[in-house]
């Protein structure tokens, strides 16, 4: 079934992250507790965060202050990208203009997407891992309310 734009339009909940690999194993990057959100906007912007629910604060005002190890667990419990999107067919197209990883600016991430009926947008996308090996990313979200 196709869909336009204003399907997107709005801001949306992770309710769900997991990778699937092709011998059946299911990881969940940030734990069943992740949490996020993704906003599509009618200007064409997007940006997406997702971060762990449990990430240790760094106790200090000022977080440039923060110790290396702190700061390093920051970066591991945490993913963001923002910039243009578009719609291809049955994949919605983010063309990464910043993010948290800095080798993810300048790239486009391609997401198959599909809508649920429910207030449900699921986006997935596979995965090279080397050794002709993939895995599979699908994240659910629910439009915020």
């Amino acid at each position: 079934m196709p869909h336009d734009r204003e399907d997107f339009i709005g801001a949306w909940v992770l309710a769900d992250w997991r990778i699937e690999y092709a011998d059946g194993a299911v990881t969940r990057p940030f734990g069943d507790t992740a949490h996020g959100y993704i906003v599509y906007s009618g200007d064409g912007t997007m940006t997406a965060s997702i971060a762990q629910s449990d990430r240790p604060k760094f106790g200090i005002t000022n977080a440039r202050n923060a110790a290396p190890e702190q700061k390093a667990a920051a970066f591991d419990s945490y993913f963001h990208y923002a910039g243009p999107w578009r719609i291809e067919g049955d994949e919605v197209v983010h063309s990464v203009a910043m993010s948290l990883n800095p080798d993810f600016s300048g790239t486009e991430q391609r997401r198959r997407f599909e809508f649920d009926g429910e207030g449900g947008l699921t986006l997935s996308a596979t995965e090279a891992t080397g050794s002709e090996r993939f895995r599979r990313h699908i994240l659910q979200w629910r439009k915020a309310v």
